[in-house]
């Protein structure tokens, strides 16, 4: 279905009416959930943005003991829901949220209220009035992290904090009016919602459902034929792996040429420019090999932004050098989110870095706390887009800001370096997370993240957590990558009858004896992993039997939990 500009407005102003009759006021809490990003999403974020209503965006794969926890911490009035079994859930958790009074579907449902069932005609004129009575420093969302501890923090974030990403970041990125952009991150995280904000100066928005039909000949991407979209560093990594089995499945002459273009992705970074016959080289394989895996995207991909978690270099490397250029930004749900981006240019961008600092943003490098290597400290952040602070916590709220020299810095826990970019632009380099480093009991110092990074970039990796703190040497819980997985069995005679059978084969085993001999010498003695145990456990952001998910649902590792789900693996690797 098409909107134009004017129907969404039109759309939004006739909800926001309605919403004022239905009893929804100015400071009110409403909530959004839904599984898919759709217009509806948009229409509602815009008609209580409006008239002053805090929008609660919810995740919709979180528990209903999570639903009733942020229903209650945020006071949340009404809500929006999509389909499948979300109205279910949010009114089962309505029954342990005091002051939930209404719930509106976005897809009509026998006997359940329809939001178009609200639609009321008014006065835009009042709308209007009580827009301009919105503050920019008024609440406009409280965005609550999903959290690798604990229950989830609400995020203040006020009009002017988002905006000013909006405004700075949009500047910044080849998005150009009346051009087709596609959208399929969730509207749950700022990361896409800022994104959306930006599209809406002009690009024609497309939504899709989700990832599982972005590829292929009828995939969305196929389809849509993108000029821009955001993305998260795990899809390009999947988009890969097809792309490199589909040059495995070759023969002969193909297979060499594919894989003779692969390799001359390696020597690739921003602002170079082969000459002679390297050039020579490069449009040769442009023509035979690269052209199509832009064809596989589309076809007219200008650009793509990616974040939410450290993007492997060599995935920016080779999409970029195939005409995909790949930029990796960073910013936290904090930050609104944007605080540093790279830039679609030959001096503003970096491989391996997430780029200099947005136009608004001050960042500080603080090595004052903690034991780092040279150059290193935690990234602290200063700017208008930084949050107000954690909804109902203000001890969380004071802990996780530090004044220095006048100036109030949000303390990002993560850890970073500058590193002299092109025509020595300052680009910033993320090395790890504070608080998850390890010690050993040497008194050590471990990052796990780049470690972990590093490892996944092995297609029989699907999930890899680095442990060792307190203990003599570093080791791991490896998830292996199950379809990958299948297929190298089959390759290598090793019957397949399932994943718990397959990890305790001893050719399996030395496969991934092989990722730490590779993988190892890339790191000191001390971060290298001595041993592993394999799983046949899939790590999730939501688990079907109601128990704790491994992950969070931007899939971040939640330690602490895989710590306990693989307390026996664990004690046999130190004490078996």
């Amino acid at each position: 279905m098409f909107y134009s500009t004017q129907e969404i407005i039109e759309r939004a102003y006739s909800l926001a009416h309605g919403m004022i009759k239905q009893g929804v006021k100015a400071g009110d809490k409403v909530a959004i959930v839904s599984y898919k990003n759709r217009p509806e999403w948009v229409v509602a974020d815009i008609a209580t943005q409006m008239i002053g209503v805090i929008n609660v965006p919810l995740y919709p794969t979180i528990s209903a003991k999570e639903y009733v926890y942020i229903l209650n911490d945020a006071s949340v009035s009404a809500a929006f829901v999509g389909d499948l079994d979300l109205y279910d859930k949010v009114n089962e958790a309505k029954q342990s949220v005091e002051g939930l009074n209404q719930i509106w579907t976005f897809d009509k449902q026998e006997g359940r209220p329809h939001w178009e069932d609200i639609y009321a005609d008014g006065d835009n004129s009042m709308i209007d009035n009580m827009a301009r009575l919105v503050d920019p420093d008024d609440l406009a969302t409280i965005i609550y992290t999903s959290g690798t501890t604990g229950n989830p923090k609400g995020v203040m974030l006020t009009h002017t904090n988002i905006v000013s990403v909006v405004n700075d970041t949009f500047e910044l990125l080849p998005v150009e009016a009346g051009k087709q952009v596609l959208s399929f991150l969730p509207f749950c995280h700022i990361f896409e919602r800022a994104v959306i904000y930006g599209y809406m100066r002009g690009s024609a928005i497309v939504h899709c459902t989700g990832t599982d039909n972005l590829g292929g000949p009828t995939g969305d991407l196929a389809t849509v034929q993108p000029y821009f979209f955001s993305t998260v560093p795990r899809l390009l990594e999947k988009v890969y792996e097809k792309i490199y089995n589909k040059g495995l499945e070759l023969t002969g002459t193909k297979k060499k040429l594919f894989f003779w273009a692969l390799g001359l992705t390696e020597e690739y970074e921003i602002g170079w420019k082969p000459s002679g016959l390297k050039a020579i080289k490069w449009k040769l394989a442009d023509k035979l090999i690269f052209s199509k895996w832009r064809e596989a995207l589309g076809g007219n991909v200008a650009g793509i932004v990616t974040g939410a978690a450290p993007c492997p270099p060599k995935m920016a490397r080779v999409f970029s050098a195939a005409g995909i250029p790949i930029r990796e930004g960073y910013g936290l749900t904090e930050t609104s989110p944007t605080l540093t981006v790279n830039q679609f240019n030959d001096t503003h961008a970096m491989i391996g870095t997430v780029g200099p600092t947005i136009p608004c943003v001050e960042l500080l490098i603080d090595d004052s706390d903690g034991d780092y290597r040279e150059g290193e400290g935690e990234i602290l952040a200063h700017g208008p887009n930084v949050m107000q602070g954690y909804y109902n916590k203000p001890v969380e709220t004071a802990a996780v800001f530090k004044e220095i020299d006048g100036k109030k810095w949000f303390m990002t826990g993560d850890i970073g370096k500058w590193v002299d970019g092109n025509s020595g632009i300052k680009c910033l380099k993320i090395t790890d997370r504070k608080k998850e480093l390890l010690k050993t009991s040497g008194g050590k110092y471990v990052a796990p993240a780049p470690i972990e990074n590093r490892f996944k970039a092995d297609f029989l990796v699907e999930q890899i957590m680095v442990v060792g703190d307190k203990q003599k040497f570093v080791s791991a819980i490896i998830v292996p990558a199950v379809e990958h997985l299948k297929e190298w069995c089959k390759k290598n005679g090793v019957e397949w009858v399932s994943v718990s059978e397959a990890i305790q084969n001893d050719k399996v085993i030395a496969r991934y004896e092989e990722c730490c001999h590779k993988y190892n010498p890339e790191f000191s003695h001390i971060e290298q992993i001595k041993k592993f145990a394999l799983t046949d456990k899939q790590w999730e952001a939501t688990k079907a039997d109601g128990t704790q998910a491994e992950l969070t649902p931007t899939m971040k590792l939640k330690r602490r939990v895989i710590l306990e789900k693989h307390k026996e693996e664990i004690d046999k690797i130190y004490n078996g």
